[in-house]
Order: C-alpha cells, then structure tokens, then sequence
C-alpha cells in the first residue's frame, strides 16, 4: 500500500502512518523526489504537527509546517540541542555515539550542537569574518577562483556531469581559500567530506564500515577521526606561524587566557570544512537542474541577469541541503496543539517548510523570480546560519559568471541524488550545453 494511500480516518490523535514516518526517516527517500515531497505533504495535509515510531528508532515528533519550524528554531530557552544528537539516528547508532563519546550522545561540539551561552561565545569567535558587509571583501578573489572554474567548464567540450566535473570544486576552492587548507589538500578535504556526509550511500560509504544498524554512527566516528587528524597539525602550525585565515584566528582565540578546548576547536574546522562547500554546491547543482526543469526559467533569468540574486535564493529553497535537525523540548510545552512533554525530540524538517502551501505559491514549481520568498534553508532564530552571505555571495559570483556563457543545456542523463536523511542533494546531473 503507498504511504499517500493510507486512510487518515484509521489514525491516532498523535500517531503517523508507519509508511509516511518511514519515508521521512529513510535516505533512500532523499534520492528520490517522487517518495520524499508527496510523504511531507501529506504530513503537512493531515498531521503537521505529530508523533513518528518508526522501528529502530526512538519515538520522536515530525514537524512539517512553516511555521512550526520558525517559532521552535526561534526558541533555543524550550527548544535546545546540547543535550542531544542535532541529527536522528538509530538507537544503535546513538548507543555506538555513547559508547565512544564519554557517554555523550552529542556527536559533535560545533556551533550547530551548542545551547546558550556556550554557542553565543563559540560563534562570536568568527561571527565578523561572515557578516554581509565583511564576506563583501571576498568578492575579488571569489571571482577569479569562479573564472578559472568556468573556464575549466568551458573546455569539457559541450557535454559534462555539472556536479562530478564542475560544481563541487568552486565552492570547495572558495571555502578552503579562506580557511587556511592548502589547495593541494582540496581533494582529501571533499572526500572526507562526502564520507561525513554521505554514509548511507552505497557510492559514498566508506568501505571499511560494515552494514548495519549503527553503520553510520561507525562511519561519522571514523571519519571525524580522520579530519581531527589532519586539522590538529595545521592548528599547531598556525599558532607558531599565523596568517590570516580562520584556522589561524580560531586556533589562537583565548577564553579568559586560555586557548579554547581542542574538542570544540576542531569541531569549528570540520563544520567549516564541509557545511562550508556542500550545501553550497548542493544548492548549486539544485539551481541547475531548476532551470533544466522548468526550461522558460532559464530564458527569462537569460533575459533578465538583475533577477541571479532571486534565482540563488530560489536555488536553496528548492533543494533544501539541510535536511533536518533535531530539537529537544526542555520543558512541558504546548504546539499546535500537541502537548510536547520534557525531553521528547522534535524533527525540524527544512524540505517540508520550504514547500509549504500557507507560504509559498506553487511550492513544487521552480522561480527565478519568486518573491518574496522567506525559505528556511538556513535555519532561523539563534541557530541561523553563521554562513549564509558567503554561501549566497559565492553562488551569485559563479552564475554571473556562468551564464553569460551558456546560449543552451539540457539534460544528458538521468539526475542522481544521495542517499541521505541529513545533508544531501545531487550527486550527479549529466548535461550538454551550447556555449555562447
């Protein structure tokens, strides 16, 4: 029986169809828009506030609405994360977390795991370097890394896989450039990051790890070890020779003269390293394949290059990167209705709020005008992505250069997404282009 086919008479007050929790919680949902989009509306039609028990897993509550989404985002004294796992995992992959991690199931120690006041101190660490008005200073070399990407583009000869050949390196180089990584380290640094990212995908996983119901706890653990590694030797080199990059800045920064706890500060690389680069060639690739989709698009942003800034924004909407984090509700509180009890979990899912129907006209359909669009992309609330004027800046500099190359392009291929629950979007777009 499909999962849109189950009679909502049959349900519980609070509890969702095991066909639709299942779809939700799945990676292999995430490759395939045809399973993930119809199961959140259907969640956002029928129970958009409601208790998911999915075998495995430990009883959490999914929350699909726009604006359910922003006020517990907005939240962080009832909502919190530092207590928990920010992504959902098995029970056996949360016991393999506690087991490994001091008894903690916390998996990390970057900003997005953090609670006030810690969060608050740790993110005004770099909070300048990503302003607007700062990350502006960027926009000379972000072009000339995004001129030699196209040109590379333009010598594949007419017919390439945009994310394989193309997409993935400009925001890597943009992110590592600023970061302090040696562009010879570029590719052990994306490698590293579709294993973080990608382990419940049979192209990504890394080998090693055996299947199993805390695979990916194994694999998320082996490859922080790797990362923490390779960032332990560049933070002792900066903090005998600084420059000016952010490994530099963080790996000198002091609380009360002392130098921050290594744990949170290799954590800040890491997320820096991959959050920096894949949600922006994710969204990217995204924006891409809008305009492939819904071809009309294409012409009128071919017409109109004033609206780029609008089709970056429309890019991160329909792709959505970011999946999902979790919630913890510190106290009894009620929402929508739904009385939420301390300590239950709360799944925010970005791709439902972002397709909305209260906010967004036509959610399914790609614009590059759509206005306004006040998407949840990257967050909202404390927790709001210390990132997002880089990521929107970096983006805009690629497809102002991009563009006024491309006189055609369409598909050669059938596009191809990853496999997961948390971070994902296409790992692979075959196109042909005519160039101008």
């Amino acid at each position: 029986m499909s999962a849109l086919d189950f009679v909502s008479s049959n349900l519980s007050a609070e509890s969702i169809p095991d066909e639709i929790a299942s779809a939700v919680v799945s990676s292999r949902s995430y490759a395939d828009d045809n399973v993930i989009y119809p199961a959140l509306k259907w969640l956002r039609n029928h129970q958009p506030l409601a208790k998911a028990d999915v075998e495995g897993y430990d009883p959490f509550w999914i929350v699909s609405k726009h604006a359910d989404v922003m006020a517990i985002s907005r939240d962080n004294k009832t909502f919190i994360n530092g207590d928990q796992n920010l992504i959902l995992q098995t029970r056996e992959s949360d016991a393999f977390t506690r087991k490994t991690n001091k008894g903690k199931v916390r998996s990390m120690n970057s900003l997005a795991y953090m609670d006030q006041p810690e969060h608050g101190r740790y993110r005004g660490i770099t909070s300048n370097w990503f302003m607007q008005g700062t990350v502006k200073r960027l926009d000379e070399r972000m072009r000339e890394i995004a001129r030699e990407s196209v040109q590379q583009f333009v010598e594949l000869g007419g017919e390439c896989d945009f994310v394989k050949d193309f997409v993935l390196y400009y925001p890597l180089r943009v992110i590592m450039d600023i970061l302090g990584v040696p562009a010879s380290d570029e590719p052990r640094m994306l490698k590293l990051t579709q294993q973080l990212f990608g382990g419940d995908d049979p192209d990504e996983r890394r080998a090693e790890i055996p299947e199993g119901p805390d695979a990916a706890a194994r694999a998320w653990r082996a490859t922080l070890e790797d990362f923490y590694g390779y960032f332990r030797e560049l933070s002792h080199e900066r903090r005998a020779r600084p420059r000016n990059d952010l490994i530099s800045l963080i790996a000198n920064t002091r609380f009360d003269g002392e130098l921050i706890d290594e744990d949170r500060e290799v954590d800040y690389y890491v997320a820096i390293a991959t959050a920096g680069h894949d949600t922006t060639s994710a969204a990217s690739a995204g924006g891409m394949l809008g305009l492939l989709t819904f071809p009309e698009q294409f012409a009128k942003l071919q017409s109109s290059p004033a609206l780029i800034p609008s089709f970056i924004n429309e890019s991160i909407r329909w792709s959505t990167p970011i999946k999902h984090f979790m919630r913890c509700a510190s106290r009894d509180v009620e929402v929508r209705g739904q009385s939420i009890r301390a300590n239950d979990r709360l799944l925010l899912s970005y791709p439902s709020a972002n397709r909305d129907e209260d906010v967004f006209d036509d959610p399914d359909v790609f614009r590059v005008d759509r206005d306004p669009n006040p998407h949840l992309a990257f967050g909202n609330g404390p927790h709001m992505c210390i990132g997002q004027h880089l990521a929107k800046l970096d983006m805009r500099i690629l497809f102002e250069e991009l563009l006024p190359r491309l006189a055609h392009v369409e598909l050669a291929g059938e596009p191809r997404l990853l496999q997961s629950n948390f971070i994902s979007g296409l790992k692979s777009l075959p196109i042909r282009y005519r160039l101008k």
